[in-house]
């Protein structure tokens, strides 16, 4: 059952309702009412979601159980690489030094690594001195949260919004400004990695 499914999937990963709905684009409220059955996301965001966890709509909509115990599962700990410091600004180095290792749940531990956020314009939502979970891949889609480096050597993390051939890194902080990226400026940016989930260090 998608309810059930989800929620354990949920907590497999330790990410919070709002974290998961932040990473949708959706409310807090959207989620708890599909973890308690009230509703049901489209296909669409059922897609995204299964994507998000790295297991199969079968294994999501609750065909395949199976999923969630067989092999390196999202329920198996691992430990990560924190490999540097990625400014939530502009002005930063994306890896800088090693800072230890950090668990996690993951399938393929090997594609993903923490990074630590440096500054504040990702508040409210992520924080100075949080653990940003980064699955490496060259290409993020519309709405996604990503580290992205900027002329070579500015670490950042942004929302990526694609729009009209451009390229818009988008800070959640409204005190920071929306850099936007045209024509042969795109050929500037790099992905590192799509932010899959961040938590606080206390």
């Amino acid at each position: 059952m998608f309810s059930q499914q989800l929620k354990t999937l949920r907590k497999q990963r330790k990410i919070s309702q709002s974290a998961l709905a932040s990473l949708l684009h959706i409310s807090q409220q959207a989620v708890g009412k599909w973890e308690t059955g009230r509703s049901t996301p489209d296909p669409q965001t059922i897609t995204k979601i299964a994507e998000l966890f790295g297991v199969t709509t079968d294994c999501l909509l609750g065909h395949d159980s199976s999923c969630l115990s067989d092999g390196q599962q999202p329920g198996d700990e691992v430990m990560l690489p924190i490999l540097g410091t990625v400014k939530a600004g502009y002005n930063a180095l994306a890896f800088e030094e090693d800072y230890g290792m950090e668990s996690a749940q993951v399938r393929n531990p090997k594609d993903y690594f923490y990074l630590i956020v440096n500054g504040d314009s990702m508040e409210p939502m992520i924080s100075s001195g949080d653990l940003a979970l980064v699955h490496r891949q060259p290409d993020v889609e519309s709405g996604d949260l990503a580290v992205v480096i900027v002329n070579g050597e500015e670490g950042t993390l942004k929302k990526v919004i694609k729009k009209d051939g451009a390229v818009i890194l988008q800070p959640f902080n409204q005190e920071y400004q929306t850099q936007i990226f045209i024509g042969q400026d795109i050929e500037n940016l790099s992905i590192v990695g799509k932010v899959i989930e961040t938590k606080r260090k206390w």
